[in-house]
Parts: structure tokens; C-alpha cells; sequence
């Protein structure tokens, strides 16, 4: 326990001896507390302030955090502090001395924790049920634990609206903020395997966007068909968003991808009506994997991996960075998204130590060729030492996982501190991108962070 609750009755009061007095506040003073401030319970994307009080002076103790996703899969961090001439210790100014991270990472303890089996990658889809973490202090080393307090972590916040969407073809998830409108509209095309994705289109539902996250492939997920991706699909998933009820604002919608859904993101802004904005996280430059198709005629054929360029580490991850083959060369020109057609803005966002494909160097490809055609509806951002899935903030970093498509353990890149970092940053630039492209008509819709 890390609180003492007293019930007194005025009718059976009794003075409290001296002794007794010293015994009892020695006690209270004593207990060690642990805190998450402002409060326990907070959205997914908010940081909590780590405070430990009532340990001794200067005393070592070790910090531990843990959780368990949908899967049913462990993670875990910890880390060791020393408290200061007060018995206190804070996260956002005491440094972890050693442990899954060293120095001050007022998250540290969220960002660093590691699956107990490898290769594996925290998955939360669901939104109605929070991430919870258990935050507990320990004697030094293995000791006892000293206090514990739970973080429950919300990706959906009060009032939002989750409705499953199986209208037509389409097969996803709407989010609605509270409130009256007019709010601006996303696409979220994050996918979670051939299924759909959830946390990323709920915590900006929570930030004030209508948002559909959708399967990227439509009912052909559900009978197994082949894969061939559709244009069609997104463009009725476009309209569903654009409709009256919807209460949504501006002229246009948004599209924010990540990965594989990159490629998908450029076709949608540059082939379709009603897009003003698109944000481009690690993708690619030309259609992959899948031939894409437009009123049952092919548009894009797919750029190919090569998979026997995959190397194999030590840890049994494959690196794929070199397996991709080149677009830009001439022989692949047919599979590059023509983007100078799009009308709405981009956003590029790279991260330098992407390993499971060169993500700078289609983002060099794309602005040059917007230059070429004398474009500047684009802003680029690059991230050092940041890997391929660049996330909402405060989650589990991803150094490898099982990749969807091959099946085996793939390095995903980055270097834990700097890729949570970049999390933090992108996604204040994500709001902002999409606060500045999609005004609404009307007021705007205040969002209360």
C-alpha cells in the first residue's frame, strides 16, 4: 500500500500518548510512496511525472515497469536511481544510474520496456481498453518491493465515439470527438497485419480529428482473396468520411500511413479527388508488394523485394534494408506514384536508421521530383537515429518483429532514447500538419488536452 487511510468517531476518541504519536507519524513518514502525477489515469500520448518518497537518505533502490498487451505478451523495464539527501526521487530530475536506460528520461521506464520472448512488438489495436502499467520501487537488485501504482494509459478519452464501419466494401473503425463540429477528417491507413489498427485513429479522434482507420484490403481480407489492392476502396472510404453526419469540415480529408500504407497514401492523394493533405511516415516512393488496381484496370505495378539480399544477425532477425530493388531505376520507373498530379500537401517523415528499407532515400527521391515539376506542397522531416515504426508517443519501442508479409524476424532500426524522442516531436508535427491543411468551416472545434 503507498497511502494510510484513518477513520475516527468523535464519540470514541482517545488521545494518542506521546510514545504512541511518535510510533504512529514515524511510521507514516517512514513508508515509501510512489506517485504518477498529475494523475494515474491519462491518455496513451500523455508523459506522467515519477516521484518515490520515504526512502532513506541517498538510499539505491531499483524501478521497474510492466505491462501486458492483447497478446498476452510481457514487457518490462527497470532501472536504478539513487534518492537525495531527502529520500526523494524524481524521474525528471534524477538520472538512472544503470538498467534499460542511463541518465534522465522522465519516460524512460515506459519507452525501454522489452518483450520477456524476442522479436516481438507490443500490440494494443483495441481502443476501449487502456494500456495498463504497473510502476513498483524494489530494495536494490532483486529486494523486496517497497511501493507500486498503476498507470492506466487511455487511447480513447472521454466522449469519444467508436463506431464499426462494414458499409460496402468498407471494413474499419470511425472515431468521433465529442462535441458539435465541424472537425477535420482523416484516413488512417495503419494496418495491424491484414486487420485494423486502432490506438493511433483514437488518440486523434481524441485530439479533435474524425478519423476511419481501415483494413487496407476491404472484404478481400476476410474470404482470403489475392491481394491485389484496389483504389476503389479507398475512394468509397473517402466519400463514407466525407459524409453529412460525419460533422465534417474544410474541403478535403487527410491521409496519415506508415510503412507498406506509404506507397498507398501517395496513390490516394495523387490519383483521387478531395485529399488536402497527406502524411508519408518510412514508406516508399513507388507502389510495393501488390499491383495496384482503378475501375478493374491496373495503374501501379508493384516494385518487388528481393529477399535473398536479407542478411541474417546473430539475434536471428533478418536486416531487409538492401532487399528492396531500386526505383529509380529504369526498368522500375512504371512502379513510381506520380505525385506531382496531387493537389494537397505533403508531409515526408524519415528516419535515418530505418533498416527495414532506405526511407531517406525515397524521401530525397520524392522532393527532387516535386522540385522537378516545380512543386512546393511538401515539408520534409528526417529523424538520426530513429527506426521504421514511428508511433504515437510513450509506447514500447520495436527493435525487431515478425514482419507481416514474410513471416520471419525483421530488424526495424532506431536506438531506443533517440527513437522515442523522435515519437514525441512527430507527433505534435502530425497535428500541426493537419490543423494548417484541413481548416474547417466554422469554429473550430477546441480540444481539450
Amino acid at each position: 500500500s503507498n497511502s494510510v487511510s484513518l477513520t475516527l468517531k468523535t464519540e470514541k476518541l482517545v488521545p494518542l500518548s506521546l510514545k504512541e504519536a511518535e510510533e504512529f507519524f514515524g511510521n507514516m513518514a517512514s513508508q515509501v510512496r510512489l506517485w504518477l502525477l498529475p494523475r494515474a489515469r491519462c491518455l496513451f500520448d500523455e508523459p506522467v511525472q515519477v516521484k518515490v518518497a520515504g526512502l532513506r537518505s541517498r538510499q539505491v533502490v531499483t524501478m521497474r515497469a510492466r505491462s501486458i498487451d492483447q497478446k498476452n505478451m510481457v514487457f518490462g523495464s527497470e532501472a536504478t536511481y539513487r534518492a537525495d539527501e531527502r529520500g526523494e526521487i524524481d524521474l525528471s530530475r534524477d538520472p538512472s544510474l544503470s538498467g534499460s536506460y542511463v541518465g534522465v528520461e522522465p519516460m524512460g521506464l515506459l519507452w525501454s520496456m522489452r518483450p520477456e520472448i524476442p522479436h516481438r512488438r507490443f500490440q494494443k489495436a483495441n481502443s476501449q481498453q487502456p494500456h495498463v502499467v504497473k510502476f513498483s520501487v524494489h530494495e536494490e537488485g532483486e529486494g523486496k518491493m517497497l511501493a507500486e501504482a498503476t498507470n492506466e494509459r487511455l487511447l480513447m478519452k472521454d466522449g469519444v465515439s467508436r463506431v464499426p464501419v462494414t458499409e460496402g466494401n468498407i471494413r474499419g473503425v470511425l472515431f468521433i470527438p465529442p462535441g458539435r463540429g465541424p472537425f477535420p477528417a482523416l484516413l488512417d491507413l495503419y494496418t495491424l497485419g491484414g486487420g485494423v489498427a486502432e490506438k493511433r485513429s483514437a488518440l486523434l479522434a481524441s485530439r479533435g480529428f474524425v478519423v476511419l482507420t481501415v483494413s487496407l484490403y476491404g472484404r478481400s481480407d476476410i474470404s482470403n482473396e489475392t491481394r491485389n489492392i484496389h483504389l476503389d476502396y479507398f475512394e468509397e472510404a473517402i466519400k463514407f468520411l466525407r459524409h453529412p453526419a460525419r460533422s465534417v469540415g474544410g474541403k478535403g480529408v487527410g491521409v496519415i500511413s506508415l510503412s507498406k500504407s506509404g506507397d498507398l497514401a501517395l496513390s490516394v492523394a495523387s490519383f483521387l479527388p478531395g485529399v488536402e493533405a497527406t502524411v508519408w511516415i518510412n514508406g516508399c516512393s513507388a507502389n510495393t508488394a501488390f499491383p495496384l488496381f482503378y475501375k478493374e484496370k491496373q495503374i501501379l505495378p508493384p516494385l518487388n523485394a528481393d529477399l535473398a539480399k536479407a542478411e541474417v544477425t546473430e539475434s536471428g532477425a533478418y536486416m531487409c534494408k538492401r532487399c528492396l530493388t531500386r526505383s529509380s531505376t529504369e526498368e522500375n520507373k512504371d512502379t513510381l506514384v506520380p505525385i506531382e498530379q496531387a493537389k494537397g500537401h505533403f508531409l515526408f517523415v524519415a528516419s535515418e536508421d530505418d533498416l527495414n528499407w532506405d526511407s531517406k532515400g525515397f524521401m530525397e527521391q520524392m522532393v527532387e521530383r516535386l522540385k522537378h515539376h516545380w512543386k512546393e506542397n511538401f515539408e520534409s522531416v528526417c529523424y538520426p537515429g530513429a527506426g521504421h515504426y514511428l508511433e504515437p508517443p510513450y509506447g514500447p519501442y520495436c527493435p525487431s518483429s515478425i514482419h507481416s508479409l514474410i513471416g520471419k524476424p525483421v530488424l526495424w532500426g532506431g536506438e531506443p532514447g533517440s527513437h522515442s524522442a523522435a515519437e514525441i516531436h512527430l507527433w505534435m508535427k502530425i497535428q500541426e500538419f493537419f490543423r494548417t491543411h484541413l481548416r474547417c468551416d466554422g469554429p473550430p472545434a477546441e480540444a481539450k488536452l
